[in-house]
């Protein structure tokens, strides 16, 4: 198999960057992102799109998969991996799309989601010291963030729900329906993590202070019977056989015991729950590291631990302030059940790095946001007046008014 085969091929796979680079340029209007942030964003997104591409061609994964299953017939609609089977053959079908083509096409995905998360975290930041707004920007451009979400995959559309819910939550009320794209995206790809996206969106909801009685009430129903509905299909996408405590807890312990193959397959069932946690989240860590991939990972979560770390620090020496005070609850409601949940059924450091980035962002933004203090922005003193607006001042005479005697 060969990224591109044919003139057509080669073709399509420029249009399709090029309409990627207008839709990007577009999108970041509303983000409040200049042209030229959002484009260099966009390049080194499909920089690692490229890169990618290459990897899964020569060493093979999920995506080479995903395009062969594809290629080879029309698949039945289903969500999951059948989901991005299914979009993946309607991009062969009726485009003609190439490997190239198709990994292109996610890579706009991933980078609409990079384009939210930078502008999110420019929010909280804003008026900021210097250090915290490099950090901020920092983060953005980690590689593990753009790797994983510019290929065929459940990753690019996930992220860019991710990406929306981020820039949802600092304006709820006006925002809402943002989340509810993000839900429908979470639906096709993983509905289990959608579940808990409306889990945590019901909670914001019931509690949040500027939310008048009957709208809370009419609004929290509606979530609540959509999480209702929502969390037992995850559940049972999952492969868990029944809500009751006992089928989780079996389910819990098959999953530990899940991909224990390849060299990032981790023991998590003899682990304690805040090993677990870290390990899901900040491993490898640099000694742990065996090949320039995972020394990128591992660096990648040093910076994170190190944000972490102070970012704790600080929630922990004073209060939250008033800033988006209102709409943290959302992100930690949903960031606090994805994580043990994940953390709890992951055994491979690899899929971990992946699939991490679904809620991340949303402990990112609420640590950067609890950083540093906004700089109140000083007025220069006004000159004292002339000697002549002085005399009119005193008299009541505006300049330019006659004076009749």
């Amino acid at each position: 198999m060969a990224l591109v085969s044919s003139v057509w091929h080669v073709i399509s796979a420029i249009l399709i960057f090029l309409v990627g680079a207008l839709l990007v340029v577009w999108v970041g209007r509303h983000f409040r992102t200049g042209t030229g942030r959002g484009l260099t964003l966009y390049v080194w997104h499909t920089l690692f799109c490229l890169v990618y591409a290459w990897y899964t061609l020569n060493y093979g994964g999920d995506a080479i998969s995903y395009y062969r299953a594809a290629r080879s017939g029309a698949p039945e609609f289903h969500v999951g991996t059948y989901g991005v089977i299914y979009l993946t053959h309607l991009l062969i079908k009726y485009l003609g799309l190439s490997l190239l083509g198709a990994f292109l096409v996610y890579n706009i995905f991933g980078s609409l989601g990079l384009l939210a998360f930078d502008a999110s975290l420019r929010a909280v930041t804003h008026g900021k010291r210097l250090l915290y707004r490099r950090l901020a920007t920092l983060i953005v451009f980690l590689p593990s963030v753009s790797f994983w979400t510019s290929g065929i995959g459940k990753d690019s559309l996930s992220f860019l729900a991710t990406g929306l819910t981020l820039w949802a939550a600092l304006d709820l009320q006006r925002r809402t329906p943002l989340v509810g794209i993000a839900v429908a995206i979470l639906l096709l790809v993983r509905p289990h993590m959608a579940g808990m996206l409306v889990m945590g969106l019901s909670l914001a909801l019931l509690l949040h202070p500027k939310t008048s009685l009957a709208r809370r009430v009419l609004l929290g129903s509606v979530a609540v019977a959509v999480a209702a509905s929502l969390v037992p299909f995850g559940l049972e996408y999952a492969g868990v056989k029944g809500t009751d405590t006992e089928a989780l807890m079996e389910y819990v312990e098959g999953r530990q015991e899940h991909n224990m193959k390849g060299g990032g397959a981790v023991d998590i069932s003899s682990m304690s729950l805040p090993m677990q946690l870290f390990t899901y989240l900040f491993r490898p860590l640099p000694f742990e590291a065996f090949s320039i991939f995972a020394m990128a990972a591992a660096l990648d979560n040093m910076i994170l631990l190190y944000l972490f770390v102070m970012g704790g620090r600080a929630m922990l020496r004073r209060p939250a302030g008033r800033r988006y005070r209102e709409n943290r609850i959302f992100l930690w409601s949903y960031a606090l059940v994805a994580w043990p949940m994940l953390a709890m059924t992951t055994a491979n450091l690899g899929i971990a790095l992946r699939q991490k980035w679904m809620f991340t962002p949303m402990l990112i933004l609420l640590f950067l946001s609890a950083l540093g203090t906004v700089r109140q922005q000083v007025r220069p003193a006004s000159p004292p007046p002339s000697p002549v607006m002085q005399i009119y001042q005193r008299y009541g005479i505006r300049p330019g008014q006659r004076h009749e005697p």
